[in-house]
């Protein structure tokens, strides 16, 4: 009884809190914070000051990624690569570093229908200064949890076109 309980008050609790992120508002946010858009179905490829990203969202299976290139893998060195491993404990927070299709990716995951407006704009700034800090700070904010840090590295290497690779 006292399960049956806790399930419905969750999907109370869930229901009333839910954020109701939809396509259609997605779609007005990211036009409204881009310098260029491209939409596609449920894909958006926009850029913010010169850093490209691509935002992809599936509202049957409630889900939706923001993203952006920062270089191909296969020039990362296994430094870089542990440094990113550590950002992604301590200074990346929401977004985390990630390597898929030979690019090293800035990569932000939630469940779309549950985004609410604040956090959907603090994903976009979260994945923007993650790219543009990596090789540097490797941080996506200002807080940083305890604990060791990521060593700076020499500026990364600009490379714009990655976002046309997939």
């Amino acid at each position: 009884m006292k399960r049956t309980c806790l399930i419905a008050f969750l999907i109370v609790v869930t229901s009333v809190y839910g954020q109701d992120m939809s396509l259609s508002k997605l779609n007005s946010m990211l036009t409204s914070v881009s310098d260029s858009i491209i939409k596609t179905n449920n894909q958006w490829r926009f850029k913010i000051k010169e850093v490209p990203f691509l935002c992809i969202a599936d509202s049957t299976h409630n889900r939706m990624r923001i993203i952006s290139p920062i270089i191909n893998s296969n020039k990362l060195t296994e430094e870089l690569k542990t440094a990113s491993l550590i950002a992604n404990f301590h200074t990346a927070l929401d977004v985390k570093y990630a390597i898929t299709d030979d690019i090293l990716w800035s990569v932000f995951i939630h469940p779309l229908q549950e985004l609410s407006e604040k956090q959907l704009l603090n994903a976009i700034a979260q994945v923007y200064y993650a790219n543009v800090n990596f090789g540097t700070t490797f941080s996506s904010t200002s807080l940083v949890f305890p604990g060791k840090r990521p060593q700076p590295h020499p500026k990364k290497e600009e490379n714009k076109n990655l976002i046309n690779k997939i």
